[in-house]
């Protein structure tokens, strides 16, 4: 479960960072925010993860 929900804060990084340069290359201030948003959800989640792993061991 921990590997899948790693998996999913890599993804939702990447996704983030591509709608943020996607809105900060046409100009959309508000789709630039969600890219940002999306990113900070994935770091989070992938600071969550580790954080589990720490206490694992």
């Amino acid at each position: 479960m921990a590997g899948s929900q790693k998996a999913k804060g890599k993804a939702e990084q990447a996704k983030g960072k591509a709608k943020e340069a996607m809105g900060r290359a046409v100009g959309n201030e508000r789709m630039e925010a969600e890219g940002r948003m999306e990113g900070a959800q994935g770091d989070a989640r992938q600071a969550k993860e580790k954080t589990k792993d720490v206490f694992k061991h």
